[in-house]
């Protein structure tokens, strides 16, 4: 029996050290004679599923349970004198370019001394009424709208007390008694901070006595309500801060994760120089390096074509098989691309790389 040359033994060794470091190779098509050939002598090649496993991932840390809402009701207010809200038709837009007459003004303002007489007879609901008649006179008067927002004050109209309180400051935003009765209805309605804010602009802008009462009343309210406010405002911070840091130390691991594997693929690069002259076992045709003829994704492609693996197994039995294929410009261009791509392939064929036939002008993509 004729004995293999020493070179051709040396590359099958260093073939076989590749398949062990990657015995998924051998599922490949190209490769498919080979495992049939240790399979024929009871050997066993593992499965492809079962190699190259990716390490299991890491388990994503459990989230801390999200943080409460800001509400009310985590803390204690003292919400008595708070009513029920009312439900107030919201005002028409105000038109500032509309001109009123000398006599609209006269009669705006019997109504409003009208509605000051039925005030201070405590006919709230008839005083709102004539001041109602006053601003359908003279509309760009801001007090009209702030003394009617007083009367719905001490009628439990607290929403409607706002409303017009709130176009009143529209038309004068320095109109103090506007933020006063404002301040005063938000307070009705357990709106501690507005009304803080209400009236402490009203003491601001003309300071009253009663005003400054009532934001003594609503201060401590108002206060554990901001409290409340900035404690969770920096809990939400810190969050932040904390889910960035994650995704920080997430985005690092993946990045040395993909360092790790880059450096293994290298590794297993350096594996296919352990062929002399990077070459393919001499007993077959091509030439190629094994190894990277696995890693080239276009020849991996090729290689999927059941004809084009089918005609490169027939080669790698008998290379003198290689001239049944000189005329299917499918197989001559795999051929070419493995000749061109790596230096010395073409030298396994018998005068170089094999061509189609000149009729056939096929040219590699």
């Amino acid at each position: 029996m004729a004995s293999l040359p020493k070179e051709a033994i040396t590359e099958l060794k260093a073939f076989i050290q590749v398949v062990k470091a990657k015995p998924e190779v051998l599922h490949t098509p190209e490769l498919q004679f080979f495992k049939e050939f240790i399979e024929s002598f009871g050997g066993k090649v593992p499965g492809a599923a079962a190699t190259n496993k990716p390490p299991p991932p890491k388990p994503e840390p459990t989230p801390a349970a999200a943080e409460p809402e800001s509400e009310e009701s985590d803390i204690e207010l003292d919400n008595a004198g708070v009513i029920e809200p009312d439900t107030a038709e919201p005002l028409p837009p105000f038109d500032e370019s509309m001109e009123v007459s000398e006599d609209q003004i006269d009669q705006a303002n019997e109504k409003k001394g009208e509605a000051i007489a039925a005030f201070g007879d405590q006919e709230y609901e008839k005083a709102a009424e004539l001041y109602t008649e006053a601003i359908k006179l003279n509309p760009g008067l801001a007090l009209l709208y702030a003394k009617r927002g007083q009367c719905y004050l001490l009628t439990k109209k607290p929403n409607a007390c706002i409303r017009d309180c709130t176009r009143a400051l529209e038309i004068n935003p320095d109109c103090a008694p506007a933020y006063k009765f404002r301040g005063r209805a938000h307070r009705l309605l357990g709106h501690w901070e507005q009304a803080a804010q209400d009236l402490r602009n009203a003491c601001k802008i003309d300071f009253d006595e009663q005003a400054d009462e009532w934001l003594r009343e609503v201060t401590p309210n108002a206060r554990k309500l901001e409290e409340h406010r900035l404690k969770y405002e920096r809990k939400r911070r810190e969050k932040e801060v904390k889910e960035k840091l994650e995704r920080v130390r997430r985005a690092r691991e993946a990045a040395e994760a993909a360092r790790a594997e880059a450096a293994q693929h290298a590794a297993d690069d350096d594996l296919g120089g352990a062929f002399p002259g990077g070459g393919f076992p001499g007993s077959n045709p091509l030439g190629a390096n094994l190894f990277n003829l696995l890693n080239d994704p276009e020849l991996m492609q090729a290689f999927k074509d059941p004809e084009v693996a089918a005609a490169f197994q027939d080669i790698s039995q008998n290379p003198g098989n290689y001239v049944k294929y000189l005329s299917n410009p499918k197989i001559v261009a795999v051929i070419e691309k493995m000749s061109g791509k790596y230096a010395g392939m073409a030298g396994g064929f018998p005068g170089g790389a094999p061509r189609p036939p000149a009729a056939d002008d096929t040219e590699l993509d």
